[in-house]
């Protein structure tokens, strides 16, 4: 499959095709027409002598100084080196191709002023394997990603490291290899390889792809508890959740009563009227999380289909026009939410492992374990969710209610977009083990409801687990059980065999 390149079309779905699956990428007719025709703008602004900020004056706080067309050069090549100071860990190879198609995106929408052939390079480096190195940390996410997406630009000219064929090599050799001829810059070439938020808006569509996947699991191992302890399904039906039209709940509500659809154990009476919170409120604790997704979803393609960039050029207006559409701010608030979002799952799910392993709400053994006393069954894994749970909580602090001046108080407000990425993508971490807990107690739970079987598609959740993880009769080191689930959790391989059976799980209904 080939991804076209256009500035209109690109989705976190086609994001995640080129990040993480190796789609080919190409340019649009019409991206190259628009690139093309920008390009001339701007060749006749600099032969006129016109001032325009960081082709014909310096950056930031030295955009008050004029450079030179014959400077203009060695600018952007400056512009690169001076601004390509991160640090920490290397981003995830797959966020750096998503950052690559992004940027690629936004010159594809013909008004940063750099030549095709320029334009072009991520596209070729994409579809040849070459991923530049690139620090996670050094982006206030303001002025674009500078750093981060310095050090992609490094590698544009032949310069910096990169990945090719999994090896770390001199970005220079990795290009050679590749058959590529690095870039020699022009006017504003340095700035439209660098100025925008395509590090974080790469990050943002990744977890965006992860948590719709988490979400999906989440009904599912809420399903299965519901199920394991007899929960009455007056709380799913459809016509209440009609009553209340939030299109979360009501998709909560509706994939809820699919998995647990024909039940045993619901089946038997309980004489319960109804049942605690966690339970009975499920379909309407998960539902501003669905919906939270979709809103997050809205802002990043917003963003991934922008020009973001500055200065940006207008052909048919004749005008160039200095501002800030290189803030990462929308990106930055859409995914604190998302972080809050994905830890309120958690916390729900950590309250069902609890009801599970709670003999005085579960009507089960202790801790999902015979032989109490001797044994401490699922007792400690609670913990482990409880941990996480707590840890996520710290995590969903919000990273863009802080700023901090830079640049001698020219960049006085800036977003920290990259801290939302990073913590959110620790928190999804936490939500796939603690959905695996959650998973384990209630597979454990079933057990003891035998001969009664559960529904079709909890019945298809529990089969896969008893796959990979025995039912657990004595006491055993859990570690290896947790991290089996989790993996199962994040590489879809539960979610697969449900929809599989039962049809796609929707976070929305249409």
């Amino acid at each position: 499959m080939t991804v076209l390149i256009d500035g209109k079309t690109l989705t976190i779905e086609k994001t995640e095709l080129v990040a993480r699956h190796n789609a080919e990428v190409a340019y649009s007719d019409d991206a190259k027409a628009k690139i093309d025709r920008c390009r001339e703008l701007v060749q006749k602004m600099v032969d006129s002598n016109k001032a325009i900020y960081g082709v014909t004056t310096g950056i930031g706080e030295f955009a008050r100084i004029r450079v030179s067309p014959e400077q203009g050069e060695q600018l952007q090549k400056n512009i690169i080196y001076s601004h390509a100071a991160g640090t920490g860990d290397p981003q995830p190879q797959d966020v750096v191709r998503g950052a690559m198609a992004l940027r690629a995106n936004v010159l594809a929408r013909g008004h940063s002023g750099v030549r095709y052939s320029t334009a072009e390079i991520f596209i070729k480096m994409l579809n040849a394997g070459v991923t530049p190195l690139v620090f996670e940390k050094g982006s206030v996410g303001t002025s674009g990603d500078l750093s981060p997406m310095s050090q992609l630009a490094e590698v544009c000219l032949g310069e910096g490291k990169a990945y090719y064929k999994g090896e770390l090599i001199d970005g220079g050799e990795a290009m050679k290899r590749a058959g590529i001829k690095p870039v020699k810059l022009s006017f504003k070439e340095g700035l439209g390889l660098m100025n925008g938020s395509q590090m974080v808006t790469s990050g943002a569509a990744l977890l965006l792809c992860d948590s719709r996947r988490l979400l999906k699991n989440a009904m599912i191992a809420a399903a299965m508890t519901i199920d394991a302890l007899k929960g009455v399904p007056g709380a799913y039906h459809e016509l209440l959740h009609a009553a209340r039209p939030f299109k979360g709940q009501n998709a909560a509500a509706y994939n809820l009563r699919r998995l647990m659809d024909g039940s045993e154990i619901i089946a038997e009476k309980s004489g319960k009227v109804q049942d605690g919170y966690s339970m009975r409120c499920t379909p309407q604790v998960h539902s501003p999380s669905l919906d939270c997704w979709h809103y997050v979803k809205e802002q990043v393609e917003t963003e991934i289909n922008s020009s973001a960039d500055n200065p940006l050029f207008f052909p048919d207006d004749d005008i160039y026009l200095a501002g800030g559409n290189f803030h990462g701010q929308p990106i930055g608030m859409a995914i604190d939410f998302l972080c809050i979002a994905m830890s309120e799952i958690a916390n729900l799910s950590e309250r069902h492992t609890n009801r599970l392993l709670n003999p005085v709400l579960s009507g089960l053994p202790d801790f999902l374990v015979e032989g109490r006393g001797l044994n401490s069954g699922l007792m400690v894994a609670q913990y482990t969710a409880a941990a996480l749970v707590s840890e996520n909580k710290v995590l969903s602090h919000p990273a863009t209610v802080d700023s901090i001046s830079v640049s001698a108080d020219q960049e006085d407000h800036v977003a920290m977009a990259p801290v939302a990425i990073r913590k959110c993508t620790e928190i999804l971490k936490n939500v796939g083990a603690v959905l695996a807990i959650e998973m384990f107690c209630a597979a454990q739970a079933f057990d003891f409801r035998k001969p009664l079987k559960p529904g079709k598609g909890t019945r298809i959740a529990y089969d896969i687990i008893r796959q990979h993880v025995s039912f657990l009769e004595n006491d055993r080191v859990l570690y290896p059980d947790i991290n089996r689930i989790a993996e199962m959790v994040r590489n879809n391989t539960i979610l697969d065999a449900v929809e599989a059976k039962l049809g796609e799980l929707p976070l929305r209904l249409e």
